[in-house]
């Protein structure tokens, strides 16, 4: 499950009345069909978190940080000793062991942040937008890890600003604005909220008024835009809007270039939502 939504929407605050760090004023909440309180440690037990904000030791390894969270639950040190490896393996820390939190890099260390709440091995597993400000490589191996740990049977609730990691990970999603849930489902079904059926992106230079304005009138067209020689046409609906436009540009002697077509994106339902960019 994944939420997403601009900054102050409620991804966060949801995630801490979820773990009983909040109090909320109404409701409860059930997980593993028992209520969760503060003091209910025999589901606490069963979850992983990761928050924003990186929180380990910084005078421990990397290997004794994971050490040290693991064996809050797992007291075998030879069953502890495979859940480090596993976790030193999934986020890709093997060359890392020996060393401290002060010589890894900002996309090592969120890699380790993760390690430690995941050693474990719990069954749900809160992220709470993991992948903030980390280098490409850190945040393809986060990633990856994140898929693994499902593909293992892990529940994961994941927050995020990136559409394409909703894509990438997510079975449902919830899209979330001033704390409130503006709309649920997979992305297939999100996306069908949206009022768009296409959108056409294409070269084309100095292109006449007259001609934006036939397109406009097309009865499939919802938006047509053009700048810098960049013309961008959105349909409400059809099937062979792109073959269309292409007869049209030939019909008047257009010439055009770098031809691009997708169908809505997770951006497009929530801008269709809120009426807004996700990370204002």
């Amino acid at each position: 499950m994944d939420y997403f939504g601009p900054n102050g929407s409620g991804k966060s605050t949801t995630i801490n009345c979820m773990l009983s760090l909040l109090n909320f004023s109404k409701g409860s909440i059930t997980i593993f069909g028992k209520e969760m309180k503060p003091n209910a440690y025999d589901i606490k037990r069963k979850l992983g978190v990761v928050f924003q904000d990186v929180a380990v030791f910084e005078e421990l390894t990397v290997y004794e940080n994971i050490d040290y969270f693991c064996g809050l639950y797992i007291k075998d040190k030879t069953t502890r000793k495979q859940y480090i490896e596993d976790a030193i393996q999934l986020v890709g820390l093997e060359e890392f062991r020996k060393f401290y939190p002060k010589q890894l890099s900002g996309g090592l260390l969120r890699r380790l942040n993760i390690a430690c709440g995941i050693a474990h091995k719990p069954k749900m597993i809160f992220l709470d937008e993991p992948t903030v400000a980390v280098d490409p490589q850190s945040r393809n191996n986060i990633l990856d890890g994140i898929q693994k740990l499902r593909k293992e049977g892990a529940t994961i609730l994941y927050t995020t600003h990136y559409m394409e990691e909703v894509e990438i990970i997510c079975d449902r999603v919830i899209i979330l604005d001033k704390g409130k849930v503006l709309a649920s489902g997979t992305t297939d079904e999100l996306k069908e909220l949206a009022k768009i059926e296409e959108k056409v992106t294409m070269e084309v230079n100095a292109l006449e008024e007259k001609y934006l304005e036939q397109i406009k009138r097309i009865e499939t067209v919802e938006k047509v835009t053009y700048q810098d020689n960049v013309l961008r046409v959105t349909y409400k609906k059809g099937k062979n809007n792109l073959v269309e436009l292409i007869d049209y540009l030939k019909k008047e002697n257009i010439r055009y270039d770098k031809i691009f077509s997708e169908r809505p994106t997770l951006n497009d339902v929530f801008l269709e939502l809120t009426g807004k960019e996700l990370r204002d």
